[in-house]
């Protein structure tokens, strides 16, 4: 590569879904080096990412993987999952077998996006044309000859050419020469006159028989394309075996053999037929033992000689294809009711001859004598050996390419082509189908895109060298380098000011970030973390595999070290998960002031739940030194010292950081907190109403600051203050997302309880306004707690019960707490009060195990409270009333304690014992 030239070229050789696959991964490595490329895109199709086998737009033809294993990305599972649900399928789910054209609109729609991110550092060029030959410049570079009369000179080159076409040497020449003999089904217009002939209602009789060479998944998608009820569709193949169907409810995942290594062949044969009787005594199934392989199966062939790979295709070639290669499950069911109406039969044989009828039809005879008319022969039969396009032609010539083993596929060492002299050239490279003889397992999509990922990686190490580290780093607000550029490290300064306020914008901020240098770490870690506590509209897997892949490549020890906590806290099977691993960071980085936030539970992070007040403390004011007087520390020893009832402390600490820091929401919400908690109500609205009305109109969670001043017209039983607020500052369109079920439908739930709210309640209009999964499929026990809150005051048994099911299966934390609040609030809802008063009860020990404040988890106890009353039991309801106001004097629960006929308690008697809330 000449050193003058400033763009490196990379030109891919087809645009199905390995060459997209491979372009998406070279435009964002690119773009995340910040390393300048030239892309060029080869192929004649009209649309990239579709080839041959996404282009097809019968609805019937379905991927035969489920959605959640056909992501571009392997490291992001979900990411195609997640497009379908935001492109009119809300309701999938990644065991859904989408359709092919879904698929490919997919693949063109990443690519594009890819693109679009990259712009600036990857200049992108289609070329919709072929390449016919490649030669090499004096120079020793690749040198493309395409169908146009032009050339293009690249560094490194590409062929993702898909599966070599069928060469249909099996059929007699007097049916090759037939033009009732279709050789390419899925070339365009290959199908016309068959299905023409199929909606004109033509008179076929036996013309309109058709004969598919082939049972694999091929002969599958034209058997439904060609059905019809008076038309018998035949397919042959020399096992007469069909794909199996996948399972409707696919078992659990099983782990592969610790035996795999086996020393030979006839062995390996053992183990695998060992582990699939175990799987079908465990599960009832074979499949999990299969899939159990899969990420072993080139390992597995590789250990192979040649003559046992011969043995492993000739015996069990067949067998592997149609267990390993499944059919959906709805594409199955509708083979069977083809099959059951006799209008799809299976054949096992081979064409032996053929003769034309009189009217124009074939004759063929298979080799068990049996003589079939039809009016058309498809071969379905599948990729032949190798590639035989004229690029490939070339290359064989050349000697610069040579057959795979056993004659699958071309020869390649990782990726990379290996010519005539056993050496492999610094520039060719393949992936997919014609590493077949490599590989053996390659061209399925979750095998492509990891060899799309690791190809890019290749490629751009090789052809651009690794930038030099800068000497100086940008640094963040507290003093901290960031591996980033100056401009994306102020977009960060400002993302992390904004959180330390709670301040709107912080997400946008971290965007901003990414958009300047999508190979910035700490970026999209922190975009990832917003998403998943913070409520921001972040595709939070998409993030955090952009951290880790950001990580990988250029990041210092403490980015790694707040990637993986981030990781971990996403990840995690339990709310705290990952705890360790974030309080150690801290310890060697106690000036990440990110990290620090979302450690201490506050009204931005959920903090770690298992870190009681005074740990927390220690952590906040042993990691206080390293921000030299800096307002942030103060605002969460404040909201500490209020947990512990250190009201005048908190106010202090509180009233100190908004001396410097106006905006300092932890501080305001702390304030908020200690006005509440003390019974100030009267001085804590007028104060906090007045900042959010100025101060506080920028913040993030403003409604949860209106929340606040609500709870206080609340317990100052003013109700139409309560309901002036709820429509200025809490109704759905107001607020939305998870907010909206922690503040709006929990305030509306709250004011009911007390008769601060008569008549219909907008408890649906708040369900309406958060997506289903926050609702039905909660990611944490605190959101959950609101879900069925919200779902009680809208009298949702259905949607409760589904909740219940949920948290049942989910985390400890709702199998312990929420799912027996669900049961609870469920008989609330069915009017068995004291079954409800039982069971809400017995959960206000546990509850501090969901997170949040006392103030919030107070719904419960007032849900207790409306219970003990519809039962009829009054003693324990004033029990109830008498403890709260020995906590915090409130006007409304004055009158509620009247209404029960008991006097308005004063003085300071023991805390009752919360069993004696029980009926």
């Amino acid at each position: 590569m000449s050193p003058a030239r400033e763009r490196p070229t990379v030109a891919i050789v087809g645009a199905g879904a390995a060459g997209t696959l491979t372009a998406v991964q070279l435009c964002e490595g690119a773009a995340r080096r910040r390393t300048p490329l030239r892309l060029v895109l080869i192929d004649p199709a009209p649309e990239a990412g579709r080839g041959t086998a996404y282009a097809t737009t019968d609805p019937r033809h379905r991927l035969n993987v489920p959605a959640g294993g056909m992501s571009c990305y392997p490291d992001d599972p979900g990411h195609f999952t997640r497009w379908l649900c935001r492109h009119g399928e809300p309701t999938v789910r990644p065991a859904d077998f989408a359709t092919r054209y879904r698929y490919g609109a997919y693949l063109a729609d990443t690519l594009a996006r890819a693109v679009v991110h990259a712009h600036g550092t990857v200049a992108v060029q289609r070329l919709r044309t072929r390449a016919e030959a490649c030669t090499r410049t004096s120079d020793g570079r690749p040198e493309l000859r395409l169908a146009d009369g032009t050339s293009l000179v690249a560094d490194g080159v590409v062929l993702a050419t898909g599966p070599a076409g069928a060469t249909a040497g099996w059929a007699p020449p007097r049916l090759r020469a037939s033009r009732r003999f279709v050789r390419a089904p899925w070339a365009p217009g290959a199908l016309d006159e068959i299905l023409a002939r199929r909606n004109t209602g033509a008179d076929d009789g036996a013309r309109a028989d058709v004969l598919l060479v082939g049972t694999g998944l091929t002969a599958v998608d034209l058997a439904l394309t060609l059905d019809r009820p008076d038309r018998t569709v035949h397919a042959v193949s020399r096992t007469g075996l069909l794909p199996q169907p996948h399972a409707l409810s696919p078992a659990a995942p099983m782990a592969a053999p610790d035996d795999l290594d086996a020393p030979t062949l006839s062995a390996l044969r053992r183990t695998v037929y060992r582990h699939i009787g175990r799987a079908v005594r465990t599960h009832g199934d074979w499949r999990p033992a299969l899939d159990s392989l899969r990420p072993h199966t080139a390992r597995l062939w590789h250990s192979l000689t040649p003559g046992e790979r011969a043995a492993f295709l000739e015996r069990e070639g067949a067998l592997w294809n149609t267990h390993r290669h499944r059919m959906a499950p709805a594409t199955a069911e509708s083979v069977e009711r083809a099959r059951t109406a006799r209008r799809l039969r299976l054949h096992t044989g081979r064409i032996t001859g053929t003769a034309a009828r009189p009217d124009g039809t074939l004759l063929v005879t298979l080799s068990d004598g049996t003589g079939i008319e039809a009016g058309w022969v498809i071969d379905c039969t599948g990729p032949g050996p190798r590639p035989e396009d004229p690029l490939w032609r070339c290359l064989f010539d050349a000697d610069a390419a040579v057959p795979g083993p056993l004659g699958l596929g071309v020869a390649t060492r990782d990726g990379r082509l290996v010519d005539a002299s056993g050496r492999t050239g610094p520039a060719l490279f393949t992936l997919g189908a014609p590493r077949r003889g490599e590989l053996w397992e390659t061209t399925a999509v979750p095998e492509i895109r990891a060899q799309a990922a690791d190809l890019a990686q290749r490629l751009l190490t090789l052809l651009v060298p690794p930038r030099r580290a800068a000497r100086r780093r940008p640094l963040d607000s507290h003093g901290l380098p960031l591996s980033t550029h100056a401009e994306a490290a102020a977009a960060h300064r400002s993302g992390l000011e904004r959180v330390l306020k709670v301040r709107s914008g912080a997400a946008d901020a971290f965007r901003r970030a990414v958009a300047l240098d999508p190979g910035f770490a700490l970026g999209h870690a922190a975009l990832a973390l917003l998403g998943h506590e913070g409520g921001a509209d972040v595709d939070v897997p998409r993030a955090l595999a952009d951290a880790r892949r950001a990580a990988r490549e250029r990041a210092d020890e403490r980015e790694r070290s707040f990637v993986d906590v981030v990781d971990r806290r996403v990840r995690a099977d339990t709310p705290d998960a990952g705890a360790g691993a974030l309080l150690d960071h801290l310890a060697a980085h106690p000036a990440d002031a990110l990290a620090l936030a979302a450690a201490v539970p506050t009204i931005a992070f959920s903090g770690i739940n298992d870190l009681d007040t005074a740990y927390a403390l220690k952590l906040v004011e042993q990691a206080s030194p390293a921000y030299d007087g800096h307002w942030f520390p103060a605002s969460l020893l404040a909201f500490l010292r209020q947990e512990q009832g250190r009201w005048a402390e908190a106010a202090e600490l509180a009233h100190r950081a908004l001396a410097a820091e106006p905006a300092a929401g932890h501080a305001v919400h702390a304030l908020a907190h200690v006005h509440y908690e003390s019974g100030a109500h009267a001085k804590g609205r007028d104060w906090l109403d007045a900042w959010v009305s100025g101060r506080g109109r920028g913040a993030v969670h403003r409604a949860h600051f209106s929340w606040h001043i609500a709870l206080h017209e609340l317990a100052l039983d003013d109700a139409e203050a309560v309901r002036r607020r709820w429509s200025a500052q809490l109704a759905p369109g107001r607020v939305t997302g998870v907010r909206a079920l922690v503040d709006s439908g929990s305030l509306l739930w709250r004011a009911r309880l007390s008769d601060s709210w008569r008549g219909r309640t907008a408890a649906s209009d708040v369900l309406d306004s958060v997506a289903p999964e926050h609702v039905e499929r909660p990611a944490t026990a605190f959101t959950a707690l609101h879900a069925a809150v919200a779902l009680t005051a809208a009298g949702d048994l259905a949607a409760l019960r589904r909740l219940r099911d949920h948290a049942a299966g989910a985390d400890p934390v709702q199998r312990a707490v929420v799912a027996p609040l669900c049961e609870a609030l469920a008989a609330l809802v069915e009017e068995r009060f004291a079954d409800a008063a039982a069971g809400l009860a017995a959960l206000l020990p546990v509850l501090t195990r969901v997170g949040g404040s006392a103030a919030q988890r107070e719904v419960v106890e007032e849900t207790l409270f409306h219970a003990l009353v519809a039962a009829g039991h009054c003693e324990a309801a004033r029990r109830l009333l008498t403890t709260r106001l020995d906590r915090a004097d409130a006007p409304r629960d004055r009158r509620l304690l009247a209404e029960l006929g008991a006097p308005p308690v004063t003085g300071d008697p023991a805390a009752a014992d919360v069993s004696r809330y029980a009926p």
